[in-house]
């Protein structure tokens, strides 16, 4: 009789669902927030993106064929979705190169250095986002200008508001949800995140936990902080700003679930996420750099063994 019994390291969890199938998944929750970036920014949207995957998909390949060695994984799609994750994290006007460094950085150090997907104790994507803000922070703050936003001159809402340029109401919820507003590529459809989102809940691809612990924590964070501030306006103004604008929903939905670098219970996930809500709202509020998710995520993968240690079921039969 053949061996039966398959040992594993945990989380131990049955599923008939692939990786290839999850990850097509995450790819087609993204498709509305590229339509609407596409909209927005034009042709470069879909260069930058295509570039992202290719060198993703292709970086995986030489080194896994080449260094690691094993069955290919190039065809369970992680490779694609870290691409489409860098793009959506980038201007839509960065030269082509930096977007190969970046996709370089993503696959070659935060992912396949680990051993591949599953291993790696960061996002490989946000890991490549950071690194290039570090290497060449003029091109990753230069962003297209949008018609109809002139008085923001090309920087980000949240960079904008953070100098005193405008106010929070600036270009009113209806632009915060359409996304009709310079940024990144991921940062200007919020409403096309927010369909993604709800798509991932129906297929079961994540739970709710996570995201709508970060926006909350993010939104209290902010209301306490403008009943500070004189209350009125802010009090609804500044919590609601605060969760459309910038990378908050591209963070907290689709970065911050990834399968390996957060925790493996519902409760860790809930600390995990809100340590990402205070450490976004404390840089964004008094932080060197107007947008704090990206690092918050990245601070937090690296407390997640801790939080998989310390918050984690019982044994069976263990009072």
């Amino acid at each position: 009789m053949a061996n039966k019994l398959i040992v594993a390291p945990a989380p131990h969890v049955q599923s008939d669902r692939s990786t290839a199938l999850i990850m097509r998944d995450v790819v087609i929750a993204l498709i509305p927030a590229l339509a609407v970036s596409t909209y927005v920014f034009g042709a470069d949207v879909l260069f930058v993106t295509a570039v992202s995957v290719l060198a993703c998909v292709l970086f995986e390949y030489l080194i896994q064929k080449f260094m690691v060695g094993g069955p290919l994984t190039i065809n369970n799609w992680s490779a694609v979705v870290t691409g489409v994750l860098l793009a959506f994290n980038l201007p839509a006007s960065i030269p082509w190169w930096i977007v190969v460094i970046g996709a370089l950085v993503s696959i070659g150090i935060a992912k396949m250095t680990f051993g591949g997907i599953g291993k790696n104790p960061f996002n490989p994507a946000l890991v490549g986002r950071v690194f290039l803000l570090l290497a060449y922070p003029v091109q990753m703050t230069s962003f297209p200008t949008v018609e109809g936003c002139d008085a923001l001159s090309g920087a980000t809402m949240l960079a904008a508001v953070k100098q005193g340029a405008v106010g929070f109401d600036a270009l009113g919820i209806r632009n915060l949800l359409i996304g009709t507003m310079p940024g990144s590529m991921g940062e200007v459809a919020a409403l096309a995140l927010l369909l993604g989102f709800v798509y991932l809940l129906w297929r079961k691809v994540i739970t709710w936990h996570i995201p709508v612990t970060i926006l909350g924590t993010m939104a209290v964070f902010a209301f306490l902080v403008a009943m500070t501030r004189g209350g009125g306006a802010l009090l609804w103004q500044m919590p609601l700003f605060h969760v459309l604008a910038g990378g908050a929903l591209l963070g907290s939905i689709y970065m911050a679930t990834d399968y390996s670098s957060s925790p493996m219970t519902v409760k860790g996930g809930v600390i995990f996420a809100f340590g990402i809500g205070v450490i976004t709202m404390l840089i964004r509020l008094w932080g060197a750099y107007p947008e704090g998710m990206s690092f918050a995520i990245l601070i937090m993968n690296s407390v997640v063994p801790l939080i998989n240690k310390y918050v984690k079921p019982k044994r069976f039969g263990v009072k």
